[in-house]
């Protein structure tokens, strides 16, 4: 009884142990599955940390720029609107414009001729009113001015002689008259030939100067005069003449102004003082630019009682002179 009392249990038994072992090889299986892929499971490091933070930053720039160019051509769009906008204005104002331009234009046609014919003569009528405002205020003006005395200067009528007596020079330039010692710029002209004759043995022609006199040099050219072998051997001397001599002033403003010359104490009446007026003839070496002093000048010598001979130069021209020239003519 007791043997068939325990074949029983023990099977039973049997079969929760094998329940448990597979359930414990389940377990232990499992275990090892979990720990494989523990093994395996990649290691995340700071590095992996810090690229994921910048590739956020990145993502979060590229969505700020991409909202920057969505905004600008928002921009854009509406500028565009805008020009578009003035555009339409302009293209009204312009045909607005035409369209006034065209009315008057039309206007101005449908003027009768009739009422521009009116107003020419409206404007006519106008100024030869001004005009004859204007002539009856000189006319005014006339009468209440007081008439000027003419004075009338009467001299004797000038007969021209050629001057051979005493005869001194003047330049009169630029409003000022300087006195041109002549007479001693040609003698030390003659004593210079003298000692220069043999120079001109060799060569035809010479040129030099003397001076300086009362601001002036006097430049001259000799010439030798070809002769006869038997009379060169005859005389033993050469003939020498003078071919032309030319004044040459050391400044522009050489003398004294016209008004000052005119004056009591001035050096023009000085020089004037040492000559007989009867004997002497003044020669005025004038230029274009003092026609007008030259007759205060003539006038004022006249009542000294001088002769008077003018010299008119063109501008630019220096004084000059030769033994073929033309003697001065005295009034």
């Amino acid at each position: 009884m007791s043997v068939a009392t325990t074949q029983p249990n023990t099977a039973g038994h049997d079969s929760f142990l094998d329940i448990v072992s597979n359930i414990v090889g389940i377990l232990v299986i499992l275990v090892l599955v979990a720990g494989l892929r523990v093994k395996n499971a990649p290691v995340r490091t700071n590095q992996d940390t810090a690229t994921r933070a910048q590739l956020e930053k990145a993502e979060s720039r590229v969505a700020a720029l991409h909202q920057d160019v969505l905004r600008l051509e928002n921009q854009l769009e509406a500028l565009r609107h805008q020009t578009d906008l003035r555009r339409a204005e302009r293209d009204r104002l312009a045909t607005l414009v035409k369209a006034l331009e065209h009315e008057l234009k039309t206007a101005r046609q449908k003027l009768d001729h009739r009422e521009t014919k009116r107003l020419d003569l409206h404007a006519q009528l106008t100024e030869a009113r001004r005009k004859l405002r204007t002539l009856q205020d000189e006319l005014q003006q006339s009468h209440q001015a007081q008439p000027v005395p003419t004075l009338i200067e009467n001299y004797p009528t000038p007969l021209s002689k050629t001057v051979y007596g005493d005869e001194i020079h003047f330049r009169l330039r630029h409003g000022r008259i300087a006195f041109i010692p002549l007479e001693i710029l040609i003698q030390q002209l003659k004593e210079e030939a003298q000692l220069k004759a043999r120079q001109l043995l060799d060569r035809p022609e010479l040129t030099d100067t003397v001076g300086p006199q009362g601001g002036f040099r006097l430049r001259y050219v000799l010439r030798r005069v070809d002769t006869s072998v038997d009379e060169q051997l005859t005389t033993g001397q050469i003939r020498i003449r003078l071919q032309q001599w030319t004044l040459i002033p050391a400044s522009s403003d050489l003398g004294e102004p016209v008004d000052a010359a005119l004056g009591p104490a001035s050096r023009f009446r000085r020089v004037l003082s040492g000559y007989r007026p009867e004997t002497t003839t003044v020669t005025i070496w004038v230029y274009p630019d003092s026609f007008s002093h030259f007759r205060r000048l003539k006038k004022e010598l006249f009542h000294m009682g001088f002769a008077t001979a003018g010299r008119p130069l063109p501008e630019g021209v220096p004084i000059s002179g030769s033994p073929y020239g033309t003697r001065s003519a005295a009034q």
